[in-house]
């Protein structure tokens, strides 16, 4: 057993008495106000004393990070300990879409961190970039010291250093993690990830499934192999946990679960209103914690801000494909920009028989949209990607970007990619034939009917 003050650890377990169970106040459990909160004015500093470690399936249900991964951590002395890298990462976007960026352990973005409320945490940071660098934990209550301001609050990390992060968690929310040292550079580049920190006692229903999806974008011009930080509004790649459709992993659930969907947006410039396809959600939490049950209303669309997070929960009841993606339709492309004309409309006329003498095979494309461009599976140059999507079970998906799909299904033996949905006999759109067109009285050659809005 071993007693510090107010402190005692035994059996591996961690006990607060005295002054440090009073600074557990607004964590679940715990005696009397937290030092230095709101509930206890005027104190010279806040407490760091914590509770036992909690752990995975016994204290929170883990995270699902698709496409990304998750920071592994130990318990030294009943605190836990991780260690993130900063250093470049060559980061596929997309298949035929690769860029060095700057990412943490070999990924971008670094891998989720999760925790649990009341936890004490130690988090070392080696910098193997060529720049110096800190890491800002967005939206965790911490002491100034340990909040990664470059210079403010902290020296920044030189290269080839390893700096120590310690602090205990008295909150539960969802959060993020970024470079707070020339952060156009560094966010841009794709210093950035999750941090999730679960109740120590949850609240509100279980849920089943629970996702954890950043959002970001870049700006890669064609044909070269490094984002451009240097960006101030036009990103031609928009992603998913790092991913452009159709590089973005489906997100699989069985009918009838409960699913939370954790969104974080560390875009350098865009927010991104986030629909969902087939089902109806709540808003449960904002960057501070969850929304009173009074607040909530149902939604279909969830605008998630620049530097904010927004988490979203409901009960998975009709199956099927159904597609998750930002609305901003330009975010549901890849590698776009202004230099390209608009041929809507355009009749080329004799135009490509007379071009086509100078150079073999040339073809006016774009008078009726991109789509004939993705479906044509035109070669495109070295390190880039089509514009438009993927074959899907039906047809071409015309999407790219910030667009992934939710896979409904009644029956699941694992959580694996299940492949595309069969649609039930009477519950697919499919083409009208004559004698149904004549049964409902349509005529497809009569003018487009159309009445009034309004009587005069």
């Amino acid at each position: 057993m071993l007693a510090t003050a107010g402190v005692t650890l035994t059996g591996g377990a961690l006990l607060l008495s005295g002054s440090a169970a009073r600074a557990q106040s607004d964590v679940p459990r715990a005696q009397g106000p937290r030092e230095g909160s709101a509930a206890d004015i005027g104190q010279r500093h806040t407490r760091q004393d914590w509770l036992r470690p909690g752990m995975p399936n016994r204290d929170y249900r883990p995270v699902v990070v698709p496409n990304g991964s998750k920071l592994p951590w130990r318990v030294v002395d009943s605190v836990k300990v991780f260690h993130l890298v900063a250093e470049e990462v060559e980061h596929e976007f997309a298949p035929g879409l690769k860029a060095f960026c700057w990412g943490y352990n070999g990924r971008v973005h670094g891998p989720t961190i999760e925790a649990v409320e009341g936890d004490r945490v130690r988090i070392y940071v080696t910098n193997r970039l060529p720049a110096a660098t800190t890491i800002h934990w967005h939206g965790i209550l911490l002491p100034s010291g340990m909040d990664g301001v470059g210079g403010l609050s902290q020296k920044s990390i030189p290269p080839g250093e390893t700096f120590r992060y310690e602090f205990t968690l008295r909150q539960a929310s969802t959060n993020m993690y970024h470079s707070h040292h020339d952060e156009m550079t560094q966010i841009g580049l794709g210093l950035t990830g999750m941090f999730i920190i679960h109740p120590r006692q949850p609240a509100g229903p279980r849920v089943d499934r629970d996702f954890a999806i950043l959002l970001h974008e870049w700006r890669i011009d064609v044909g070269t192999g490094r984002p451009n930080p240097n960006e101030m509004t036009d990103f031609n790649v928009l992603t998913m946990n790092a991913k452009a459709f159709p590089g973005t992993e489906p997100l699989v659930v069985r009918q009838g679960e409960r699913v939370r969907i954790r969104l974080g947006n560390l875009s350098p410039q865009n927010h991104h209103p986030i629909h969902l396809h087939g089902h109806h959600f709540r808003i449960t939490e904002t960057d501070a914690g969850r929304v009173p049950e009074s607040a909530r209303q149902p939604e279909g669309t969830v605008l998630v801000p620049v530097g904010s997070t927004r988490v979203i929960e409901f009960v998975a009841d009709a199956p099927g494909d159904w597609a998750l993606h930002c609305h901003m339709t330009h975010h549901m492309m890849n590698q776009m920009g202004h230099e390209f004309p608009n041929m809507i409309g355009v009749n080329p006329g004799t135009l490509d028989a007379k071009v086509r003498s100078l150079l073999p095979g040339y073809m006016t494309m774009g008078q009726t949209g991109m789509a004939e461009m993705a479906e044509m599976g035109m070669p495109v140059p070295p390190n880039s990607i089509p514009m438009l999507g993927a074959r899907g079970k039906h047809d071409y998906i015309t999407a790219g970007g910030m667009f992934t799909v939710l896979k409904v299904r009644e029956r699941l033996e694992s959580y694996a990619d299940p492949g595309w949905y069969d649609n039930p006999p009477g519950t697919l759109a499919i083409a009208a034939g004559t004698d149904e067109l004549r049964r409902d009285g349509i005529d497809v050659n009569a003018p487009a009917p159309v009445e009034p809005g309004s009587s005069s």
